[in-house]
């Protein structure tokens, strides 16, 4: 994860290049292959093949020297492919040899909770070759590569190939690739491990045109020949730097003898270094491998080394994780191999994980202004927000709270009394500045980097975050501490602001491009975390799903992880979140409205006034808050949320309930009556979160069934997932683009949302049309680029797409961790001593008081404690 990417299509070609991150070369490099040469005892049956089932575009040029010279003759007719992220296997049933089974089994060392290897950009293929046959087998395998990052980069020149002999057996060629337009180099190794039974050999450098010193049918004819390369190879030397229009490629042949009914096993590996990121606008960082291996690009050997000696651990920890489910007579087998394979987009979704990072508000230009002072007096004075000597407490924790803290409950933290002159006014923002400081990752034991993603590879923006809503349920399942990081970064944005005008595409206004308060739209596309909101469209500053749905995240990966000093640290942006919403309570009846255009992830479909989406959110974000105030201390700003909570609720169910299903807005538009199919999603979370049920249970049902009624079962007898909008009198809602498509993640929530209401059955039928639609072998070809969305007539949009990682969302409802399930309920009834008008922008000043968690109780705390 998060060191470039690589992917591998069903036939073995690999494809799909993202090594330069935002840069994507969907074609194969198809002299990036593996082929199997076999001669039997006696010399009468001799077979060579690549091992690429079916034709490919471009091969079979008559005379060419390059890799149409291969035999390309395997028809596939007998080989399967089987995908289960992160392994595959696919197997040649007496293809090339009839009496020669041959398998190879690809491993990716993505394991949970392993954030060492888990960042290792390598992988391992093991062929294992079973001789059914009479006489043995002389079988050579040959993995040839090319020195290119994908597309024509092989043509771009100054490239070297070099051979090694390494330790243990392991044996092969590094491919030293100098990128163009200056983006970092890349180091490619691949290699093969020699035993007992197997030999290595290498043919170092070979081109793929007539004028090559040696030619890729050089390559091939010797193969054919010898079954193996020249021992000689090895001393070689790196190869002269190619020109530019010279194409250099590597191979590396492992042979092994195969007795009659008897059985050899043959691994390769592949393995990249490209230890430095760059991105657009010349940030450059360490990727998080570095941290392990260092910063030479000549780690990519001992990478290639150390797969093919740890690729069985890794796949006894792959098969732990996986084989409860697996095993699982509850669930569905679509399900199951589903669940695994839509994780690839954590690999192929153009990740980046880094090893650290500079302060973004170190940023030269200044445009990002991280807030970093406190108003003491009111009159402009200004201290620095860390703890000094001499103002420091009880416990130099640098956290600051507002809060009555009943003293007489039991709460997850200490408390150290300090003095209130020095800490923001409660509740008004606009004289609120909170210490972004707080929100650094200061310990080793917690640190994991820094870590993106993209929306999709067709919309490049790292870490959307309307959409990571949906998606970070497989990061908080598989990878919690990325998934906090992801969530200390976008609190860390809350509090800045960059003040530089864009101009809204929608709308035609200008605005500014970050405001403080809002939550970005995602942490950039050509500087990310120094220069956020690359999203253009509309004003994201006015949407209203983006605040409660950090809220939602925040407490339900706070919940589940009872990790205090996250809590602790992440607060003060929970509170200017939900602080910077009350603008848009226009009514004081404690609910947000909508603005009349689409100012939510449904970015082309408007909404007026309140709307079951936007204001089903904004509920669960109230109690949300209330909940996570309770356990941080912040007694005022509990109540002052389910205060809030009783009114907004009563005033959401009065203008939207219809007594069937919740409408979509309430406003008069010919779609104001629609049914949304993602109308639950603040309720989807509340019970992901271990939180009482935002509505009472008859409702809940009836809302989820009536969706699955229309806008499952209406569409292709509910084979292809759920359609946004859908009338009640059973049309599709065509009232634009986005209303009338099947999105694929929220289907997969909607089906998670089912499934917590005990409409367990439903909900994995709901899904299952994601399945036959994307996945099965009837279906439109999806599989490992799954779009954002599809039409009812099978148009996609959007492919490559983060939004279907919510399956996971399922996973997580159907086992949800003990620690939500110990969650604390919070009855908005107990105890409301603010007034039913209160607002946060007008919460009275009381006791402050500052959290101080004693050390023992954070253990990898952010914290320095003496409490």
């Amino acid at each position: 994860m998060g060191s470039g990417s690589i992917s591998r299509g069903f036939r073995g070609e690999f494809r799909q290049w993202q090594i330069i991150p935002g840069l994507r070369e969907a074609s194969p490099v198809m002299a990036n292959q593996f082929s199997i040469f076999i001669s039997r005892d006696g010399g009468t049956k001799k077979y060579a093949s690549v091992l690429a089932p079916g034709q490919h575009e471009g091969i079979g040029k008559a005379g060419d020297k390059g890799i149409s010279s291969w035999g390309w003759n395997l028809s596939g007719q007998h080989s399967t492919y089987h995908a289960l992220f992160p392994r595959a296997w696919t197997i040649y049933d007496g293809e090339p040899d009839p009496e020669l089974k041959v398998s190879c089994r690809q491993i990716s060392p993505f394991i949970p909770h392993n954030y060492r290897d888990s960042s290792l950009p390598t992988a391992v293929f093991v062929y294992t070759l079973v001789n059914t046959g009479r006489e043995r087998a002389k079988v050579s395998l040959v993995f040839s590569w090319a020195n290119s990052i994908g597309g024509i980069s092989h043509l771009s020149g100054d490239h070297v190939n070099e051979p090694f002999i390494g330790e243990d057996g392991v044996s092969g060629v590094l491919l030293h690739h100098k990128t163009a337009k200056g983006n970092p180099p890349v180091t490619f190794a691949v290699a093969a491990c020699e035993t007992q039974n197997v030999s290595v050999t290498v043919l170092p450098c070979f081109g793929l045109s007539e004028g090559s010193c040696v030619t890729a049918k050089d390559m091939w004819g010797a193969m054919v020949q010898d079954g193996k390369f020249d021992q000689e190879n090895f001393k070689s030397g790196p190869s002269m730097p190619s020109s530019p229009g010279e194409a250099h490629c590597a191979a590396v042949s492992a042979s092994a003898c195969v007795e009659p009914h008897g059985m050899c096993t043959i691994a390769f590996a592949l393995a990249w270094s490209s230890p430095k990121v760059k991105f657009c606008k010349g940030s450059s960082y360490n990727r998080r491998y570095t941290k392990f291996y260092g910063t030479s690009e000549r780690a990519a050997q001992n990478l290639v080394h150390d797969a093919l000696t740890n690729y069985k651990r890794w796949e006894e920890e792959i098969e732990k994780w996986q084989n409860p489910i697996l095993k699982s007579a509850r669930l569905p087998e679509w399900y199951k191999f589903t669940l695994f394979n839509e994780l690839y987009f954590l690999v192929a979704g153009g990740t980046v994980w880094i090893d650290s990072l500079k302060p973004a508000a170190d940023m030269e230009n200044g445009h990002l202004t991280n807030i970093g002072t406190i108003d003491v007096d009111g009159n402009g004075t200004e201290v620095c927000c860390s703890a000094s000597a001499e103002h420091a407490t009880t416990g130099d924790c640098n956290a600051y709270y507002n809060g009555e803290v009943n003293e007489r409950e039991p709460v997850h933290a200490n408390f150290s009394s300090i003095d209130s002159t020095t800490l923001p006014e409660r509740g008004n923002l606009n004289h609120s500045t909170w210490p972004s400081a707080l929100l650094d990752q200061k310990h080793d034991g917690d640190d994991v980097g820094r870590f993106l993603y993209l929306e999709g590879v067709e919309y490049i923006m790292w870490c959307t975050y309307d959409v990571h809503f949906y998606a970070s349920f497989a990061l908080l399942e598989l990878f919690p501490r990325i998934e906090l990081s992801i969530q200390r970064d976008f609190a860390k944005a809350v509090l800045s602001e960059d003040g530089r005008k864009v101009k809204f595409l929608a709308e035609g206004n200008t605005g500014i491009r970050k405001v403080r308060g809002a939550i970005p739209h995602d942490l950039g596309t050509h500087d990310p975390w120094n220069e956020m909101n690359a999203y253009n469209i509309h004003d994201t500053s006015r949407w209203k799903d983006l605040n409660p749905k950090f809220v939602l995240q925040v407490y339900r990966d706070f919940a589940a992880t009872g990790d205090m000093s996250f809590g602790v640290d992440v607060w003060p942006a929970v509170r200017a979140a939900m602080e910077y919403m009350e603008q848009f309570d226009r009514d004081n009846d404690g609910l947000i409205e909508n603005d009349g255009f689409p100012d939510q992830t449904y970015d082309t479909w408007t909404v007026h006034g309140v709307s079951a989406y936007c204001g089903g959110l904004w509920l669960a974000a109230l109690q949300a808050a209330a909940a996570m105030a309770i356990q941080v201390g912040d007694r005022y700003f509990a109540e002052l949320c389910k205060s809030k909570l009783l009114k907004a609720k009563s005033a959401f169910e009065t203008k939207l309930w219809n007594g069937s299903y919740f409408n979509y807005d309430s406003g008069v538009s010919s779609n104001s009556k629609s049914i949304q199919a993602d109308q639950l999603a603040g309720q989807w979370y509340t019970a992901s979160s271990g939180l009482p049920s935002l509505f009472d249970d008859s409702k809940i049902k009836s809302s989820l069934r009536k969706v699955y009624d229309f806008n499952v079962m209406k569409i292709k007898g509910g084979r292809m997932g759920a359609v946004n909008g859908m009338h009640p009198n059973g049309r599709v809602d065509e009232t634009c683009m986005q209303s009338r498509e099947i999105w694929t993640g929220v289907t997969y929530g909607v089906a998670a949302a089912m499934i917590q209401a005990g409409l367990e059955d439903e909900g994995f039928a709901t899904a299952e049309g994601i399945f036959l639609a994307g996945w099965s072998e009837e279906g439109y070809g999806y599989w490992f680029q799954t779009p954002e969305a599809w039409t009812v007539d099978g148009h996609y949009r959007s492919l490559l797409y983060m939004r279907p990682l919510a399956i996971w969302g399922m996973q997580w409802a159907l086992s949800l961790p003990k620690a939500i399930l110990d969650a604390p309920m919070i009855n908005i009834m107990d105890r409301i001593q603010t007034s039913p008008s209160a607002r946060f922008s007008h919460a009275e000043t009381g006791g402050i008081r500052k959290i101080a968690t004693k050390a023992k109780c954070l253990g990898n705390s952010v914290f320095n404690c003496a409490c």
